[in-house]
């Protein structure tokens, strides 16, 4: 009985350790830096949803991935298929990735029409200054 125990017990552990490394925000900077360019793709899925936007920089357009919170929690706030689509230029205010390359945690993300929302899903206070 002991073993059945000690066993559930370690199985239990050894199941919620790959959950609790996915949601580590350390591959990200702490500080935020904003972005402008054209969405390519978005794809609004579970666990975390995606937007794929092309940036122009000094060595031409380069694609960056902007990770999000997943589809129920954008829908919540508002985010629906129409929202942000293919060609919409967008601003993002995210967390970039700590190696150098072309993605970022999203924190918010300003649409053609102007509003700002928060795609991180922590209902964050909206900055006044985006």
């Amino acid at each position: 009985m002991r073993f059945r125990i000690f066993f559930g017990v370690v199985g239990a552990i050894i199941l919620a350790l790959p959950a609790w490394a996915h949601h580590s925000h350390g591959n990200y900077v702490d500080t935020f830096t904003d972005i402008e360019g054209v969405v390519k793709e978005v794809h609004l899925v579970v666990p975390h949803s995606w937007v794929y936007i092309e940036v122009k920089d000094a060595t031409g357009p380069v694609i960056w991935a902007l990770e999000a919170t997943g589809r129920a929690g954008l829908e919540r706030i508002g985010v629906t298929r129409e929202y942000v689509k293919p060609g919409d230029t967008i601003k993002a205010r995210c967390h970039v990735l700590r190696d150098g390359s072309r993605g970022c945690l999203l924190g918010f993300l300003k649409a053609t029409d102007g509003t700002v929302k928060d795609w991180d899903g922590n209902n964050a206070q909206l900055p006044t200054d985006f």
